[in-house]
């Protein structure tokens, strides 16, 4: 199970584009409800959660993901169960991933310590100790993952399907949604 943790501000694509990818490669993903279960992205989609925060099942997470959107970020950063959660999947050799603003989450817990990351340009002093990579649209380091934006939303999306179902699922769900600049 991927878990995609939505509060309150998250970027709208930044949660919806990984979930429907992971989802077209077969990858079972609940978006976990962190400010509530009906949650309103930054730009007024709101969207119903799958699952609350305290009922995440640990054995059963693949991975973990930090939408970003400053606002949504700072409620995972004001949600000591939230920051739990992604402290316990990294803890635990699970993925982690964080896009746009939500990289800091991962700073601020110690994961991006002399890790290559990216987050979203101009954020880049909140990844204390991580090796920032400049024009990356997104970076797989271990088992964590980053990328930079709303625009690179595809990259991240298509970076977790290769992490977690190998080249040739990512390649298959590039191509089926006709992602064209798709790297592999």
């Amino acid at each position: 199970m991927v878990y995609i943790l939505l509060a309150d501000g998250f970027e709208d694509v930044e949660a919806i584009a990984p979930g429907d990818a992971l989802r077209r490669a077969g990858v079972p993903v609940q978006y976990v409800g962190v400010t509530g279960m009906t949650v309103t992205a930054s730009h007024g989609l709101t969207v119903t959660a799958d699952i609350a925060l305290a009922d995440i099942d640990a054995s059963g997470c693949e991975a973990l993901v930090v939408p970003g959107g400053l606002r949504g970020v700072n409620n995972i950063k004001s949600s000591p169960e939230a920051l739990d959660a992604v402290r316990r999947a990294y803890s635990a050799g699970k993925k982690v991933a964080a896009i746009c603003a939500g990289p800091t989450v991962l700073a601020m817990l110690g994961i991006l310590e002399d890790r290559a990351a990216v987050c979203y340009p101009g954020m880049e002093d909140g990844l204390t100790g991580a090796r920032v990579k400049a024009g990356v649209r997104a970076v797989v380091d271990g088992n964590v993952i980053t990328s930079r934006s709303a625009g690179t939303a595809w990259d991240f999306a298509l970076a977790l399907v290769k992490e977690l179902r190998g080249a040739d699922a990512a390649k298959k769900v590039a191509d089926a949604i006709r992602y064209d600049f798709y790297q592999g």
